[in-house]
């Protein structure tokens, strides 16, 4: 009984999330988080639904984490939707994840207008089924004047694939006389990747306990602070979004700089 008593009470100590919200904007904030939302089908799995209702249920995360990265104040938000690799599941599957799009931002469309969030995408665009792309292109021109956070989607997104597309456009360029070798740099190749008008990604999440990054912004997360967390997507709510911001303010980035006797 006692103990029972003494977590009720350390539950009602806790601070509020309003609280949590306001000291974490008193701080250092990421200007860009990347996710990569995972543990969507092990959610399903673990209450005997089939794959898709985890994929529905991990929409809805998408909506309360979009509203709690614009109250914080974060500038960008890339979701990891759909991989280059995801198309070799099964494909009632893929089917289903192609309609997500459709579903999400035809419903909190409005929403997302109210709230200033632009929506953007990267991926290989023209491989997507025509609904979906046309999902996409509507919340695009539908938000393109707001000036608030960047809701920002990977969809058919592989970072090796954005390299590689990268590396032939300079070739070309090089081939054409339009660049010298010597002028291919850092600047150059990032000039072409799909973020080129977005800042790297201050910190990257990772859902569901799995430690990897799943060919996820390769090049763009040279320098981003890393947090894993073992909730599966669907869970991750507005706290678990909370407590990553507040790990990352408490991390000392050096970028590679010296600090005493210890080096980066």
């Amino acid at each position: 009984m006692l103990d029972k008593l003494l977590r009720k009470k350390t539950v009602e100590n806790q601070p509020s999330i309003s609280d949590r919200l306001t000291k974490v904007k008193s701080r250092t904030i990421p200007s860009h988080v990347a996710i990569i939302m995972d543990g969507n089908g092990r959610w399903a799995r673990r209450r005997n639904l089939p794959r898709i209702a985890g994929h529905h249920e991990g929409m809805k995360t998408v909506r309360k984490i979009t509203r709690i990265a614009n109250d914080i104040g974060i500038k960008v938000l890339t979701l990891y939707a759909f991989s280059t690799e995801n198309w070799k599941r099964p494909k009632m599957e893929i089917e289903f994840l192609m309609k997500l799009p459709g579903e999400f931002l035809t419903t909190y469309l409005p929403e997302l207008i109210e709230q200033n969030v632009r929506v953007e995408m990267i991926g290989n665009f023209d491989a997507l089924p025509l609904h979906t792309k046309e999902a996409i292109v509507k919340a695009i021109e539908a938000t393109s004047n707001n000036d608030g956070l960047v809701l920002n989607f990977a969809m058919n997104y592989g970072s090796r694939l954005e390299m590689v597309k990268a590396v032939k456009e300079i070739a070309k360029l090089a081939v054409d006389n339009q660049i010298a070798i010597d002028e291919i740099d850092e600047s150059l190749i990032e000039s072409r990747l799909m973020t080129s008008h977005l800042p790297e990604p201050d910190l990257l999440i990772r859902t569901s306990g799995e430690v990897r990054l799943s060919n996820f912004m390769l090049w763009q997360l040279a320098y981003s602070e890393f947090s894993f967390t073992e909730v599966l997507w669907p869970d991750f709510d507005e706290s678990c979004m909370l407590s990553a911001i507040e790990e990352f303010q408490m991390r000392n980035r050096r970028f590679g700089s010296v600090e005493g006797d210890k080096e980066v």
